[in-house]
């Protein structure tokens, strides 16, 4: 049913508009003309304002019957693709060079958009539907905390953004970001270096206390990037450690923040001193098997005879955003591996799977009652 080479022209076209975060105009005007195309009602919102990007979210509505739902993907790209060379190998899109491949979120672009021409081909009953292309996703999810969510019906949201569309994200967790501002007293390295109090010693010290990586199966924490000095003969007398912490478990979050707090009152022992600032990122999400879209889900995966598999994550999307403002929305894969890496691919198999589920789940909602 699937139109294969109609579906590998659309990720071929997608993939060569260069999208970086705030630079989505491009894409955003493919995107337009495609939906109206569609026969769909096109708005963008003031989201370009907020984040001073090229473009706001672009979103779409068709009427239908049934129970109103929502497909949404990202515009951004985590980095430029500009000059990215592609292959095809074995049914699976890759790139040459060391940019990444852009399938994070255009594999799931296409996907929907695929959904949608089926739609009209095959002439089906199916739900109304709303189409929501956001931006600035991988900037802390931007783009989706502008919406207005109270002009949206959908019931159900679909956010189309990650690998196997046969598995499904279900729950994911809040995020914390932590940054810490540690202050020593510089001096001469080499001269006078018992006068100096060095700051980046004194956050290794901390961080070398500090519990990383995956705490337990809720819960992670890193340390990212750590920015100070001046020049290798100056003792250091300031240092910027950024880090983060994420759990689908509110009470052992705040445990862990507490922690990476604790730790750097080693810092005042060794005669600095330090601030911190804890900035809520986005908040955690969890459904259940019956929850709407997750029923929905597992019909269309029924009719294919396929077993949809539900699980936990451990990322961020705009599907905490959606749910937070009262849109239950799962996640779901259209076949891209490996993102924000110079070996991303895309295979062609898992994201005609992941239109034809979009394509099912639109027709089944039809039949459903709210």
């Amino acid at each position: 049913m699937v139109n294969t080479e109609r579906l590998k022209s659309t990720i071929l076209e997608l993939l060569s508009i260069d999208s970086p975060s705030r630079k989505e105009g491009e894409i955003a005007g493919f995107l337009k003309e495609k939906l109206l195309s569609f026969g769909f009602d096109v708005w963008e919102d003031s989201a370009k304002d907020v984040v001073q990007g090229e473009v706001g979210n672009i979103l779409a509505r068709k009427d239908g019957k049934g129970i109103p739902i929502m497909f949404n993907a990202h515009m951004d790209t985590i980095a430029s693709t500009r000059g990215m060379k592609i292959k095809i190998e074995n049914g699976v899109i890759k790139q040459e060079g060391a940019s990444i491949l852009g399938g994070d979120d255009k594999a799931g672009i296409a996907a929907i958009l695929e959904a949608i021409e089926l739609l009209n081909e095959q002439n089906v009953t199916h739900a109304p539907l709303e189409v929501i292309f956001t931006i600035c996703e991988e900037t802390s999810l931007e783009g989706a905390k502008v919406i207005d969510t109270s002009v949206l019906r959908a019931k159900a949201g679909f956010v189309i953004d990650g690998g196997e569309p046969q598995v499904a994200i279900i729950s994911a967790p809040s995020k914390e970001q932590v940054t810490f501002f540690v202050r020593g007293k510089s001096a001469h390295a080499g001269v006078h270096p018992e006068q100096g109090i060095n700051a980046i010693q004194l956050a290794a010290k901390a961080i070398a206390n500090m519990k990383l990586g995956r705490i337990d199966e809720e819960t992670t924490a890193n340390i990212g990037v750590i920015k100070g000095g001046k020049a290798r003969n100056i003792v250091p007398d300031y240092v910027e450690i950024l880090g983060e912490a994420r759990s689908r478990s509110e009470g052992k979050l705040r445990q862990q923040v507490e922690h990476m707090i604790s730790c750097f009152e080693e810092v005042k022992k060794g005669g600095g001193d330090f601030i911190y600032r804890v900035q809520r990122e986005y908040n955690m999400f969890k459904l259940t098997s019956e929850a709407l879209p997750t029923r929905l889900l597992l019909a269309a995966g029924n009719k294919l005879g396929i077993t949809i598999s539900l699980l936990d994550g451990g990322g961020g999307s705009d599907a905490n955003v959606f749910n937070e403002k009262g849109i239950p929305s799962l996640i779901m894969g259209a076949g891209d591996h490996m993102p924000h890496s110079p070996e991303e691919m895309i295979n062609l198999r898992e994201l005609e799977l992941s239109a034809l589920l979009l394509y099912l789940i639109a027709v089944e909602a039809s039949s459903r009652v709210g």
